[in-house]
């Protein structure tokens, strides 16, 4: 994803790559008792326009790491685990100085994250370097599962299984046999457009695609009128249906456009518009109303119970709504499982490659489902893609089926 960023901030990315240039601890930090503490970092958005989706995603870290040093989740653990935050905003721009700092940081056996797509792709040839294994609980790009025992796996499925999914429900399912696929340029936007313009096509539908990258923040700086003449390009060319790939920022000013210009077809888009923020960047709110989003991978699934409540406690919100974070308390139970059964090494370089070994090998049963990784970092399992309907009024997503 391309963000705007201020002076300050380019200056702390600068100041964060002068630090990286500190060499790598090799030894796992220790507990006045002896036992080693490792630590699990967590890279994703903690400030900035997306901060509200990282906050989700690390405090549902926290209640996993919470409830494995209390021995609740795996009985006493012979060493203790704590969480470090690395900050990239969600951007590509800064995640790789994210990554190197992370990589430095002493007793840091492995990464929930990086959470987005664009971040993930510039962060991962570090860790790669450092055999750092990164369990992302949300980045969903296709292109970022490659190799085999590759040290980057998520719990959600990839975008080859969303945008097939989402071109199946517009096309199959709705019958909408002309399309317009728009993207917003960036490495996740485009590369989910792009499967959902190829499966489209393979079901017989007429696809007309648009790369339009005019909004590059959500942080509401955006005009009003940056889709005005998509719009107009839209509405002359009538298609039965129109996808976004994107993030919600552009897709609330698209169906603001399409709203003026009077456009009365299928609108549809991802699980980065699948937000309460669409509806305040949608004008007017009621453009939003009935448009359908999609998440794959379990990706509607919510901390409940007990683990709602610790989850509430945490970060004074709601389980119910908070996207990724139950992905984020199964990547960080991944992580842990697998650290049960590696060997004690004083090297943490040995502990994060024997880790990455491990999270291959493991096969567990998590608040989202059975989760195991192919040799890529897929999933292995099937994954279902579920589908949802905006309502402008209750500001909510209601789940109306799944692939």
């Amino acid at each position: 994803m391309k963000l705007r960023f201020n002076k300050t901030v380019a200056a702390v990315a600068s100041s964060a790559l002068l630090l990286m240039a500190a060499p790598a601890v090799d030894v796992a930090s220790a507990s006045a008792s002896g036992v080693p503490t490792y630590t699990i970092g967590y890279q994703g958005p903690l400030s900035g326009s997306y901060a509200y989706l990282g906050e989700y995603m690390y405090y549902g870290a926290m209640v996993a790491i919470n409830n494995a040093n209390a021995g609740t989740t795996f009985g006493k653990l012979p060493f203790k685990v704590k969480l470090a935050k690395f900050d990239d905003q969600g951007s590509s721009t800064l995640g790789p100085a994210q990554a190197q700092a992370a990589i430095q940081t002493p007793g840091l056996i492995a990464v929930v994250g990086p959470a987005f797509s664009g971040a993930t792709e510039a962060s991962e040839p570090y860790y790669s370097r450092a055999h750092v294994a990164t369990v992302s609980p949300s980045a969903t790009a296709a292109a970022l599962a490659k190799g085999s025992k590759n040290n980057f796996m998520r719990v959600v499925a990839g975008d080859d299984v969303q945008g097939a999914a989402d071109a199946n429900f517009l096309v199959k399912t709705h019958g909408a046999k002309s399309l317009v696929v728009i993207n917003n340029g960036s490495f996740y936007g485009a590369g989910l457009a792009a499967v959902v313009s190829k499966t489209a096509k393979s079901d017989g539908a007429t696809v007309t695609n648009y790369t339009d990258p005019t909004t590059g923040s959500c942080g509401g700086t955006a005009s009003t009128t940056e889709y005005a003449a998509t719009a107009t390009q839209i509405m002359a060319a009538h298609p039965a249906a129109v996808y976004f790939g994107g993030y919600y920022c552009g897709f609330g000013l698209l169906l603001g456009a399409l709203s003026s210009a009077g456009y009365t077809g299928i609108i549809m888009s991802d699980d980065g518009s699948w937000s309460t923020g669409l509806f305040g960047d949608t004008t007017p709110p009621t453009a939003a109303n009935g448009v359908y989003v999609s998440e794959a991978g379990g990706g509607n699934a919510n901390l409940t119970g007990k683990l709602a409540a610790e989850f509430t406690k945490l970060s004074h919100q709601k389980a119910q709504g908070a996207t990724y974070a139950a992905q984020a308390y199964d990547a960080t139970n991944m992580i842990i499982k697998a650290a049960l059964s590696i060997k004690r090494s004083p090297n943490i370089k040995v502990l994060r490659a024997q880790l990455i070994n491990k999270l291959h090998q493991l096969t567990f049963h998590g608040v989202t489902g059975v989760i195991h990784f192919q040799g890529n970092g897929d999933l292995s399992r099937n994954s279902i893609v579920e589908f949802a309907q905006a309502n402008a009024t209750t500001k909510t997503f209601n789940v109306i089926g799944h692939s």
